[in-house]
């Protein structure tokens, strides 16, 4: 009878400081929240809480399936997505307030006041923090490998933001209309315009992992670019509810839908390349015999990936499969890596821990 453990996972090294973070972030996001059931009670605060969640599956499940072929770290996504949560909820809303009493001291109106916040304040703020996630994950600058990374990142950072910034409107609404008024606000914020700020997010995340990826100095106007894409995208929206026109709405969500496409696009665009380079990079380890042209061909493609999963997990191989494909597939980033940036003294460590898991993976 044979024993079998579980195959080798790929090797992973917690970031302290991202795990600190985390921890603030989360803690910042449970004190928010628990000062919105204070303030609403527990039925207001119930079901304003049940409609920002609702959709938080299938949104979060959208975001991850661009990154299909190199999952990123759950830590860093977890992050990722408490930074928005809770620094970025807390600082925000801080800092536009603040911003507002200045121009109320300056003797502006309430209405200018509310309006300068809404479409002015808030995004500029707003993006600046959400995006500093993106920032932050500089000290861990490996795992953005591409321009996917930074969108998936970046949308991260803004579905946790959103997610608590919903509680806080639905419990509004709520307070001044009752269960219609939070369900009419959930159509709008909930279901028509889910990813309002994943995408604006996701505009900076872009412009972060440009600058990582690319060569020349060039490269880091992405940055700044990616935030004034972001801050635009925001401001158009809060922009044209505030003035409650349905045609300026209309506009805005199409601009915002637009956005996404494109990212979309990019997404797609990068996952055809990242798969052509397998064929290019995995062939020189044939004689290794961790790598057979079978192999190089499943690799190449999402369906035979796919397919080659389900085969292993019927046969009470899927763990094993799935650490293969990613180390293969981890193996050609790193010698995208290598081409973009040269080769330096990690390479050939990386390269054989790889080696070593897909060896493992297959004598299962």
């Amino acid at each position: 009878m044979t024993v079998r453990t579980r195959p080798p996972s790929l090797p992973r090294r917690p970031s302290k400081a991202l795990l600190i973070g985390l921890v603030i972030s989360s803690v910042l996001a449970v004190l928010v929240l628990a000062g919105l059931l204070l303030k609403g009670g527990p039925l207001g605060f119930g079901l304003s809480m049940l409609l920002a969640v609702a959709p938080l599956p299938l949104l979060l499940a959208a975001v991850l399936s661009l990154d299909r072929l190199e999952p990123e770290p759950r830590l860093h996504l977890s992050f990722a997505f408490a930074w928005g949560a809770g620094v970025a909820i807390v600082l925000g809303v801080a800092l536009t307030i603040a911003g507002q009493a200045m121009f109320a001291r300056a003797g502006y109106g309430t209405r200018t006041v509310e309006e300068v916040g809404t479409v002015y304040l808030a995004p500029v703020i707003e993006e600046a923090l959400k995006g500093s996630a993106l920032l932050l994950l500089l000290i861990r600058r490996r795992e953005i490998d591409g321009l996917t990374d930074g969108i998936v990142y970046g949308s991260m950072a803004g579905l946790g933001f959103a997610v608590v910034e919903n509680v806080g409107y639905y419990l509004s609404a709520f307070t001044e209309d009752g269960v219609g008024g939070a369900m009419q606000l959930f159509v709008i914020r909930g279901l028509i315009d889910p990813l309002g700020h994943p995408v604006y997010t996701a505009m900076t995340g872009l412009g972060v992992a440009y600058a990582l990826t690319r060569r020349g100095p060039a490269r880091f106007a992405a940055i700044p670019l990616g935030y004034f894409g972001a801050v635009l995208l925001h401001g158009l929206w809060n922009g044209a509810a505030s003035l409650r026109s349905i045609g300026w709405l209309a506009l805005a969500y199409l601009v915002i839908m637009a956005a996404l496409v494109g990212l979309v696009l990019v997404t797609v665009r990068e996952r055809r390349h990242l798969l052509a380079k397998v064929g290019g990079y995995l062939p020189a380890y044939q004689a290794t015999g961790h790598v057979t042209p079978p192999d190089i061909t499943m690799l190449s493609t999402l369906s035979g990936r796919r397919a080659a999963r389900k085969w292993a997990k019927g046969v009470g191989l899927g763990r094993a499969m799935g650490d293969y494909q990613q180390a293969a597939t981890e193996l050609t980033m790193l010698h995208l890596r290598a081409e973009r940036e040269g080769a330096d003294p990690a390479f050939a460590a990386e390269r054989d821990a790889l080696l070593d898991v897909m060896a493992q993976a297959r004598r299962w």
